[in-house]
């Protein structure tokens, strides 16, 4: 099970994430955007300043080019978390129905023109969401990221296949899960 006190500690990366997961644009790589949402002790850190600095090194251009041929055109590099594993199968629509209710029940209103599988949507309601009390949060954040989990592992893997920069931040999240992760649990790996 998750520890929600961990994951809320967290919830300023989720941010970071959402941001760096959406279509790039200028202040996407503003030097304050790293600086405020990691810190040292971070145990995404050493994967999130890789991924960081390899973006640096092209211009807006280029990684607009490279998140569009990354995420759009990539089946297998999708950032909708259910679609590697159910495609469009019935059981992808009850999930992203559950995503929807679970939104919803905990404040947010979901955009219309958005799946409720889409990573970058995931990671600002985790960024968002106010569970902290809530006795619905344990098994309803634990649905969610277990849905993330097994996204990201697959997204994880096609991009560490194509060589890219986007394989360091989706590793440096995986280790944000690990993290949130009751002792106990991990434990008994």
């Amino acid at each position: 099970m998750i520890d929600l006190g961990k994951l809320n500690d967290q919830k300023k990366i989720f941010s970071f994430f959402a941001n760096q997961l959406s279509y790039p644009e200028k202040l996407t790589f503003h030097p304050q955007g790293l600086e405020e949402s990691i810190d040292s002790s971070n145990p995404a850190r050493e994967d999130v300043v890789m991924y960081w600095d390899l973006m640096h090194e092209y211009s807006l251009d280029d990684i607009q080019e490279m998140y569009t041929n990354t995420f759009d055109f990539q089946k297998e590099s999708t950032l909708f978390m259910t679609y590697v594993k159910f495609e469009d199968a019935k059981e992808r629509g009850q999930m992203l129905a559950k995503l929807k209710v679970l939104y919803e029940m905990f404040g947010l209103e979901m955009p219309n023109h958005e799946l409720s599988d889409f990573l970058p949507l995931m990671c600002e309601f985790i960024y968002a969401a106010e569970w902290v009390g809530d006795p619905r949060a344990e098994q309803s954040f634990s649905m969610l990221l277990a849905v993330m989990e097994d996204g990201t592992y697959h997204l994880m893997k096609a991009l560490e296949k194509f060589d890219s920069p986007y394989f360091y931040l989706i590793r440096g999240m995986r280790e944000i899960f690990k993290s949130c992760i009751r002792q106990e649990e991990r434990a008994n790996d």
